[in-house]
Order: C-alpha cells, then structure tokens, then sequence
C-alpha cells in the first residue's frame, strides 16, 4: 500500500517536474538574469568590489565588537540577515547536490551553475532590494518581505502572490525533508561502520528525532534566535569546508587543468561522453546545471529574500548588495571547490549515475583523509543542512503568515503555531524516506516558486533599475527623494532614521 503511495507520487512529481524544469523555465530564469544585468549596467561586475567593502568586509572588521540594538524596529543585524539567507542557501545543494549533479550531468554542469550564479547575483540582487521596497512593519515593530509582498503590492496580483507563498510553504518542507535525509544518510553511513547495517533504519529515525528537536528549540524564538544561532555556525562551518577542500584540491594539484578542461569540454557536449558516466545530452547538461544551480545559490527562488526583509538597513540596495555576495561565495566558491575536489579525486570512468550522490560526497573526505576525513564530513555535511533547515522554517513562517493575513492576529499565530508541529514531525519522518524521491518533489516546488517571482522581477526591473540609481546618485552627493519604502509613511520614517544615523555617526 505505501509502496503505491510511493509510487503514485513520483509519477505524478515526475510529469510535473518535467514541466517545471522544461526549457521554458530554464530559458525564464537565464533571461530574467540577463534583462536584469542589462537594466542595472552589468551590476555584479560594476559594483562587485562595492559589495565585498560594504558587506562582508566592514563585518570581519568588527567581528568581536557589540553591537547596539536598533530599538526603533524588531529586526536582525545586516550579517545575521545575510547568516540566515546563506544558511538557507549552502546546504546539501553545494556538496552531495553538486556531486549528483556531475554524477547525473556530467562534468559541463558544473559550467552551467557558473553560468546561472553569474547571472543569479544580479537576480538575488533585485530580489532583495524589492524584498526592502515592499516589506511590512507589524504593530510590534516586526519587519516581513518576501517575493509575496512585492508581487502583491508591486505588480499588484495578489492571487499570483498567494501561488508563491502557497509554493514557499511547500517548498519549506521539501527543503527541510532533503537536508534531514542528508544529515540521517551521512551520519548513518559514518556510523554503520561501527555498527552493523542492519541497524540503519533505527538509526536514521533517530538522527530525525534529535534533528527535530533542535529545529524545534530553535524556531521557537523566531528569526532573533535564528539569526543569532547561524551567524555563529555558518563561518564555522563555511571555513571548515573551504580548508579542507582546498587541501583536498593541492593533494590532486596536477589534476586541476584536467578538471578545468573537463567541466569547459563537456559544458557544449552533444553526445553521450565516453566512460563510466553514460547517458547525458546537451540538453540534460543544461537542466542539472541550471536546477542545481538555483537549488544551491536560489538566485530566483524569492526565498533568501524573506531573511534579508528582516535586516535593520534601511537602504534596500545596501541590502541587496549582500545579495551579490551571497550568490558569488555560495556558488563561485564554496560549489566551486567541491566541484574541483570530486574531479580531481575520482576518476570519471569508473563512475556510473546511479550511484549514491551522498556516498560519493562522503568518499570525497574519506579517500583524501582516511577516517579522520569521515569524522570531518560528518561534522560539516549536518552542520550545512541543519542551518538551512530553520532557515526554511522562517521562510515557510512568513508564508503562512502572508496567506493567512486576513485573519485575526490571534488565529493566525495558532496557524503558525500549527505549521511549526508539522514543520517539526515531518524533519523526523523524512529521515528514513527515500533520498531521491524528496529531492524530486522538493526540486518541483523550488520550479513553482521560482515562477511568480521571476514573472514580477521582469515587470518590475525598470523599478530596481530606478531604486538602484537613484541610491548611487545619493552617494555622489545628488540632492534626491531617497527611495528607502513603496509606502510614503515608512519611506519618511528610514529618511528620518537615516539622518539620525548619521548626525550620531557625526
């Protein structure tokens, strides 16, 4: 009976996966890209230097110094905004999702995600300044944005603004199923090495259970606590990767020309490459690169936005610009050094696309370092996928939040209050559920929320085009109507805030 259930699902997630990851979406989401990139002046590659000094830079300089409270709103420093964005962003995708994506694609897919990310920063870029332009404030000072909101009060379709958020609630819980299924896979493929492989399922069950009490414990206390909770994992985490990869890549050093060659070689391959890896055409290159991509970095998705619409700036391109850094080090970096490491390790030709992408990601640490690499791996891999979990939970909180809007305050935190149980039973049930199936379904509803949001971000270009000059002409020193809120109230409210800002600063 569930086996039919089972496969009941994956025909009919199947057939709408074939839909939603066709050549339309694919050609929708390069082309958003594209129109974006031509609209702000080849922004990512202008102002590139501009958002590393005013994102990440000014951070690692005042890592250790306290920082004051911004009593005027409820809301979570720029870092901790920008820490639960990526942290919903490097997840499994980067590393066992990069590996099934050689694995199922080839190498060319890897060129390909480049490709998306390129333009995917410009993307993230706009998503957050419109996130910015179109938030709400709350009675309490609370600050909600997301795709939703501006495609409700920006393009002004609310019924295309409920799909999205209907998407997102969906996409949530696929998103929180894969990384459990991850995290259960890996640490039960540690541990079966030291018990026996009969006590697999038992095991699985149990990671789910300790993986939903924590999610539990930590999405009680809202994006504060959420905030606070992945700006402290994510660089642990990030930086533990990138060492070991690049030891990892300097170990196989003399390998790299060839895994360079192989990703450019194999990105334009019409036929079916030679060796291990049969079966992939130009045209599957392309789609597992281009999901992959937008499962990893979710440049288009509308999701990372709804993190960011909870910072404390005020200015929506100072925002976005961390944007263009989140999409850079997600892919550009942290995709990028696993993609070298599997190439420069393993040898394609033994290679076949059906084997298991988390057992692969696994081999990666342990054939260059033994046990101690397992020991590594198993670290970070949960690590990864526990911080996009709560992250998805805010996202899939906001959702529910925005659907059900017209509801008394009162019914709608019982709503919420019911989707976080949900939330929270189902990380513990897709611990033991086929890896495969979930990343399907969850890539499937990634499509469907990508959709509405793309569709807005072309009608409403011309105003990130606008929002964009119109804060770099501030810069120069221009005398203009800052463009900080769609709502004259809130916008006079940041005027106000910004200018006290800077007579303290003064």
């Amino acid at each position: 009976m569930w086996e039919q259930v089972l496969s009941t699902v994956e025909e009919v997630n199947n057939f709408l996966n074939g839909i939603v990851w066709g050549w339309p979406v694919v050609i929708l989401i390069l082309g958003t890209g594209i129109l974006l990139t031509v609209r702000t002046k080849f922004l990512q590659v202008r102002k590139f230097g501009e958002s590393l000094n005013t994102t990440i830079v000014p951070t690692l300089k005042s890592l250790g110094k306290k920082r004051e409270k911004d009593s005027r709103v409820k809301s979570v420093s720029q870092f901790e905004a920008f820490s639960t964005a990526i942290s919903g962003t490097v997840g499994t995708g980067n590393i066992v999702g990069v590996v099934s994506a050689i694995l199922t694609g080839g190498p060319g897919a890897v060129f390909w995600m480049w490709i998306s990310a390129f333009f995917g920063m410009v993307t993230n870029y706009s998503e957050n300044v419109l996130g910015l332009y179109f938030r709400k404030k709350d009675k309490d000072g609370n600050l909600s944005g997301g795709s939703f909101y501006y495609i409700a009060n920006g393009l002004k379709w609310k019924w295309l603004a409920y799909c999205a958020a209907i998407f997102c609630v969906f996409a949530a819980i696929g998103m929180s199923g894969v990384q459990t299924n991850k995290i259960s896979g890996t640490l039960t493929e540690a541990l079966t090495r030291v018990w026996t492989a009969e006590n697999a399922m038992t095991i699985k069950l149990i990671i789910g259970v300790i993986v939903a009490a924590l999610t539990a414990v930590i999405i009680i206390g809202g994006i504060q606590r959420i905030g606070k909770v992945t700006s402290m994992l994510v660089p642990f985490m990030s930086l533990l990767f990138i060492i070991m990869s690049l030891i990892a890549i300097i170990i196989h050093f003399d390998q790299v020309p060839k895994a360079f060659g192989l990703i450019f070689e194999k990105a334009f391959n019409f036929q079916a490459a030679g060796g291990g890896i049969l079966g992939y055409s130009f045209a599957q290159v392309i789609k597992k690169g281009m999901a992959r991509g937008v499962f990893s970095n979710e440049a288009g998705l509308g999701s990372s936005v709804i993190a960011h619409s909870a910072s404390e700036t005020r200015e929506p391109v100072k925002q976005g610009l961390w944007g263009v850094f989140e999409v850079f080090f997600d892919t550009f970096i942290i995709c990028t050094l696993t993609s070298l490491t599997f190439l420069t390790t393993f040898d394609l030709n033994t290679l076949t696309a059906d084997m298991d992408d988390s057992v692969m990601a696994m081999s990666l640490f342990s054939t260059n370092f033994g046990t101690f690499g397992v020991a590594v791996f198993s670290i970070i891999l949960p690590l990864f996928a526990f911080t996009t979990i709560i992250a998805w939970s805010y996202y899939g909180e906001k959702a529910i939040e925005f659907c059900f809007g017209w509801v008394s305050e009162k019914k709608r935190k019982y709503i919420i209050i019911a989707f976080k149980i949900v939330y929270v039973l189902l990380i513990a049930v897709s611990a033991a559920i086929h890896g495969e199936l979930i990343w399907a379904i969850d890539d499937t509803f990634n499509g469907l929320m990508a959709v509405p949001n793309l569709i807005c971000l072309i009608a409403l270009s011309g105003l990130v085009a606008k929002i964009t000059k119109n804060y770099f002409d501030r810069k120069k020193g221009k005398r203009l109507e800052p463009m900080l809120s769609a709502y004259p109230d809130m916008n006079e409210e940041f005027k106000q805030d910004i200018m006290t800002d800077n007579l303290e600063m003064k």
